[in-house]
């Protein structure tokens, strides 16, 4: 049994990095991939052998996600993919893990932010130049911050504290 629940706990870690990807590449990250978590979550939280208050936090907390990432989307600070991963991230981490989540996620979009100025600065333009169409594009001077890639990076760090992984642990 515990073999399954690692399986199925290895599930999220694999989607995180596949979004984060994507958005690298694209600047999307496709519904397939929020909804894959979101559907994942309950055969892993039926397994995982997490009380029924642990569930209801994490739904809850993912709720929650949901709003602040609807918000976020409105005022234009993060696209609507990035959104709806925010909050399927809160679904499977729960409470308390959403804290760390939330903290390591900022940072990281603070760090790519910083990098992507600077790859913009004019001073990689020779090296940009030969680079693949992506890279080119994360170049570009106009071009958007792809947030998926940091809520990867804070989903990734705070998955040992999540919810659902402690529970299996246990």
């Amino acid at each position: 049994m515990q073999t399954l629940q690692f399986a199925l706990l290895l599930v999220f870690p694999a989607l995180v990095v596949v979004a984060g990807l994507k958005d690298a590449t694209s600047y999307t990250i496709p519904n397939w991939i929020s909804l894959a978590l979101i559907a994942a979550f309950a055969p892993v939280a039926l397994v995982s052998g997490a009380s029924l208050a642990t569930l209801g936090l994490c739904l809850a907390a993912g709720l929650a996600a949901l709003l602040v990432g609807m918000g976020m989307f409105a005022a234009g600070w993060i696209g609507g993919g990035d959104a709806k991963l925010f909050a399927a991230v809160v679904l499977w981490l729960g409470w308390p893990a959403a804290g760390p989540f939330m903290l390591v996620t900022a940072l990281a979009g603070g760090a790519l932010t910083l990098g992507l100025l600077s790859l913009r600065s004019g001073w990689f333009e020779p090296v940009l130049a030969g680079s693949p169409p992506w890279i080119r594009k994360l170049g570009a001077k106009d071009g958007d911050i792809p947030y998926g890639v940091a809520i990867a990076v804070g989903a990734l760090m705070a998955f040992p504290q999540g919810a659902l992984t402690l529970a299996v642990g246990a």
